[in-house]
């Protein structure tokens, strides 16, 4: 029990005569043995009776001894005493050191939030006289040195610790930065050494001793990335033999370049990198690279790269930074005529973080297998052969980390013949299960787990089921708890919803063709087939209100977050290369949209620009600068298509056909931020349609001049490029379509004239040119918010597979400093509204507006922005939504209102109900959502429908849902 652990680690061999006494339900915190670093440096076994003590001591010198004050004394030390260890324990859950400061700052902080304010204040004053009389003393006994710290090797010999070296590199590591304390560091470290220490645990004493104050500063977030950094030159410089093991990041700017080659041809003779690399000029390429960006991490991003991307031998890291993003750049230059000049090219635009290529794209490229796209898409046939075929190729594509997106649409349902048996079809569920299990078997070469999104479009006779594969509840065979899921939604279906109509389920090997049909036809044939339901012609059917299936839709998507709600018919009217076939899903994150077949597997490359990194120090976009970004990016992303290592020839032949890539956008937020605009207002909405347009601009001009120089893709001829129909111009269509089912912003800034024509001259490179992904690791790399995302909270503590990370809003952080309004107090504050600003009384309504967390924004307002970028997008966006308070009408309306806008595509729900809420102290405050009105009237004659009861259910029955920060979750990296 954890009782007796802790009383047996914890009891004293007697107890003092002015101790009360403990309770043994008290003494239980945790099960792990914690220490005590006293001031003298020596350790002892942690005592929770001398707590209590200290806590009961203080109580009596304010309120006296009295008979009648005693038991309430003792009721409340005992509580404030068990609030003490409770909170050190759950800092230290598994045992270890901890400093009696620390232990002293607990009970400092139990008292306040208790209310104890007379009592905290004496006990302050005491600790003050306390550390005024040890100064005088050290004073008195003028100490000439501090007592020697020896360290441990790993072979049992010890030696001195080696302070100067010490100093060196927290000097380095506070360069140039404000507010950030070498020495407070140093002292914080050497507090938690004792002597005899294992020297492997100096350097996270270092950087443990940066992270603590991260919630206080910031920028101790780069401090504690360059101690890292400390940590990775010495494990990668020993295992190459350089006899600089403990260089210092001054005197590795010296010695990079020859570290890089040796590095490059070790890489290759453990057959981690290809041999190719090392037939470049290394020399060349070592020259060029800078040392000084190292020091451009915050410590999420560079212990991201160091626990993911670095290549290792035996678990050991030997790769650094800068070789990294050159053999990420030499890898994608490979092929090039100048390759040096070019992989020098993509160094510079990688590494200064204006641009990041996708996961896939940074884990592969220089290795032997080069692995480099991000998505595939594929279609499922309807027979044995092809589903387990189709399955087959999934695990091949997952293994090598690859994101998978299936449409399932063409497999029969539950009920229908089977000519070769005579029997009758289980319908598409089964198989969903085994899919959904390969992905947990296949888990991407150990470096993330698989991932998979399965697509069924509305009217399939299974949809049903299909809505409720991830619940908890059920027959678990019947349940696939690691895939996600997707709606793949006809336009005939929502105009159904707007009108109250009913809708009817058939089975795809009854009404094939409805697979292959968009818009008009697709109407046009449903209707015929609804007739022959009527005339007795179909008898393996359902009808129902089409208001009631969507009620289920949105039912499911607030209980279990799935399945995502995506548009079938822009996703093919608005199709660039419609004429060589229907997209009949999305991929993973909901912002490919390529078409397949039985021959084509669609591919897509991503990467995404760091829109933050082209604001000007005057608060405009940089136009010049972002054309330069787009002009390399694009080159890049088209160089992954002919090195990409294909597992399975249908992919290879579609992406070696079409050619598409989906270059993006991250750093929305930040942009925004540095421009002064709140997320929720008309100026972002406006930003958002202005710099999308100028990406798009610049996009399609790129890939005009690669066609220029290397040829149009192969399939150019009957697209919409080759008819002068751009992606803006292709909302026409799309309003054509519905028959007027569509109210979207069409204004345009630049001149698309020119453009057009030379589009239609030249040709494309690419059939699809621009898709907005998730970015939710390569932002952290870059250190800025991801994707168009707003910001989520700000302070509060991230989870990934690489630990814990305290994440502070910066730009909050530095105007609040310009106020004279960042101390101890704010910080408090902000842990206990969950990094809300909102009940916060002394911060301005201004700051409130433009430092709103994702929560506190409307989410119309982020199907407005969407809205007036997928005018400028080829594909689509991986659009998360937001509600503090959901309920059925608001989700009834919010998502008819991204259809009506014109969107292709929506991704996660996020609801406070399914976001677990981390905090680094232990304040139970509530995040002071802003209430959001219900959106009316967004379709014309749509009468609302809340089915309140479903989501009070889901409320109540703590079912699981997606978390934005969990660590497990992987479907958008």
């Amino acid at each position: 029990m954890e009782t007796e652990s802790v009383a047996r680690t914890s009891q004293p061999t007697s107890i003092p005569p002015d101790r009360p006494a403990v309770s043994a339900d008290l003494r239980a915190t945790a099960p792990g043995e914690m220490r005590v670093i006293r001031r003298n440096g020596k350790v002892t076994l942690f005592d929770v009776g001398k707590i209590s003590v200290a806590i009961t001591k203080a109580f009596l010198a304010v309120e006296g001894n009295t008979a009648a004050a005693s038991r309430r004394i003792h009721e409340t030390v005992e509580e404030l005493t068990r609030q003490v260890a409770s909170a050190l324990f759950r800092r230290n859950p598994s045992g270890g050191t901890i400093h009696i400061e620390d232990i002293q700052d607990q009970v400092e902080l139990a008292l306040m939030r208790g209310g104890h304010h007379k009592i905290a204040r004496a006990y302050v004053l005491y600790r003050e006289d306390r550390a005024r009389a040890r100064a005088q003393k050290a004073a008195e006994q003028q100490e000439t040195r501090q007592p020697a710290i020896h360290v441990t090797l790993p072979d049992g010999s010890q030696k001195p610790l080696d302070m100067t070296r010490l100093q060196k590199i927290v000097e380095e590591a506070c360069r140039d930065l404000a507010d950030v304390d070498g020495t407070w560091i140093l002292e914080e470290t050497q507090r938690n050494l004792f002597d005899g220490v294992p020297e492997k645990d100096v350097a996270p004493a270092l950087m443990m001793a940066a992270r603590a104050r991260i919630e206080q500063e910031p920028n101790y977030s780069y401090v504690a990335a360059r101690l890292l950094l400390d940590s990775l030159r010495c494990e990668a410089l020993s295992f190459l033999g350089h006899g600089f093991v403990e260089a210092t990041q001054d005197e590795m700017a010296e010695r990079y370049a020859e570290y890089f080659a040796d590095y490059v041809k070790r890489g290759a003779e453990l057959e981690l990198l290809s041999p190719e690399l090392t037939r470049f000029d290394l020399q060349r390429l070592g020259a060029a690279l800078k040392p000084e960006r190292d020091l451009q991490f915050t410590y999420l991003g560079l212990q991201t790269l160091y626990d993911r991307y670095f290549i290792h031998a035996k678990s050991i890291r030997f790769e650094l930074p800068q070789a990294f993003f050159m053999r990420v750049a030499m890898g994608l230059a490979i092929n090039e005529i100048d390759r040096e000049a070019k992989a020098v090219e993509f160094y510079d635009l990688l590494s200064s973080f204006d641009f990041m290529s996708s996961t896939p794209t940074l884990f592969n490229s220089g290795t032997l297998r080069p692995q480099l796209s991000s998505c595939y898409l594929a279609t499922v046939p309807d027979d044995l052969d092809g589903i387990f075929g189709a399955i087959k190729d999934d695990a091949l594509l997952s293994k090598y980390a690859g994101g998978l997106g299936n449409d399932w649409t063409r497999v029969r349902a539950m009920g229908s013949h089977i000519k070769g048996t005579n029997g009758k079809s289980q319908g598409v569920v089964p198989f969903l299960k085994v899919a959904n299990d390969t992905a947990v078997a296949v888990n991407q070469g150990g470096k993330r787990k698989g991932a998979m999104c399965a697509y069924l479009e509305t009217w399939h006779l299974d949809i049903e089921e299909f809505l409720e594969l991830r619940k908890n509840t059920g027959d678990d065979r019947r349940r696939t708890h690691d895939m996600n899921t997707a709606n793949w939604v006809p336009d005939l279906f929502m105009k159904r919803v707007a009108e109250e109509g009913d809708w009817t389920l058939f089975t795809p090997s009854e009404t094939s063709d409805l697979h292959d049909l968009t818009g008009e036809a697709f109407e046009k044939r449903y209707l015929e087939y609804e007739a022959k339901v009527d005339r007795g012609e179909i008898t393996l059917y359902k009808r129902l209100p089409a208001t009631q299936l969507w009620r289920k839709m949105l039912s499911m998507l607030f209980e279990t977050g799935h399945p995502w709600i995506t548009f079938k018919d822009p996703c093919n009217l608005r199709y660039t290369n419609r004429h060589m076939g229907v997209v009949h899903s999305s991929n993973l994150c909901t912002e490919i949209t390529l078409h397949t077949n039985d021959n084509e597997i669609a591919v897509c490359n991503l990467g995404s620009v760091n829109l933050s990194n082209h604001v000007t120090k005057d608060g405009v976009l940089d136009a010049y600068k972002l054309e330069k970004t787009i002009s390399t990016a694009m080159r890049m992303l088209d160089n992954v298509i002919d090195i990409n290592y294909y597992s399975v020839p249908q992919a290879r032949r579609s992406n070696l056909r079409h050619r598409p890539v989906g270059l993006g956008i991250m750093g929305f937020q930040d942009t925004l931020y540095k421009l002064r605009i709140p997320y929720a207002s008309d100026e972002a909405v406006s930003f958002a349609d202005k710099s999308m347009e100028l990406v798009s601009y610049y996009a399609i001009k790129a890939s005009t001049d690669l066609a220029e120089e290397r040829g149009r893709y192969s399939s150019f001829e009957g697209s919409l490029w080759s008819q002068g129909i751009l992606p803006y111009d292709s909302m026409a269509l799309v309003e054509q379509g519905r028959g007027g089912y569509l109210q979207q912003d069409r204004s345009f800034a630049l001149d698309w004239d020119a453009l057009r024509d030379r589009v239609k001259a030249v040709g494309m490179r690419n059939s699809n040119t621009m898709a907005i992904a998730p970015t939710a690791t390569i932002s952290n790399i870059c250190g800025v918010s991801q994707s168009i995302e707003p910001t989520y909270q700000n302070l509060f503590v991230k989870s990934n597979l690489s630990g814990e990370f305290t994440v502070v809003n910066p730009y909050l952080v530095n105007d609040l400093k310009k106020l004279d309004l960042w101390d101890a107090v704010m910080i408090n504050d902000l842990k206990y509204y969950d990094g809300s600003l909102q009940k916060i009384e002394r911060i301005p309504d201004q700051l409130k507006q433009i430092y709103a967390t994702a929560f506190e924004v409307d989410p119309r307002w982020l199907v407005e922005a969407a809205s007036r970028r997928q005018k400028w997008i080829d594909q689509a966006q991986s659009l998360n939504l937001y509600m503090a308070e959901p309920s059925g009408k608001k989700l009834d309306n919010l998502y008819k209102l991204a259809w009506i806008r014109g969107l292709k595509t929506t991704y996660y729900l996020r609801t406070m109900g399914a976001t677990h809420v981390e905090k680094s102290t232990a304040f139970d405050g509530k995040l002071n959502a802003v209430k959001t009105d219900p959106i009316d009237d967004a379709i014309p004659g749509t009468k609302h429908h809340p089915a309140e009861a479903a989501y009070a259910e889901a409320a109540a029955s703590g079912v699981k849902m997606c978390s934005i920060d969990d660590p497990e979750c992987e479907a958008c990296q």
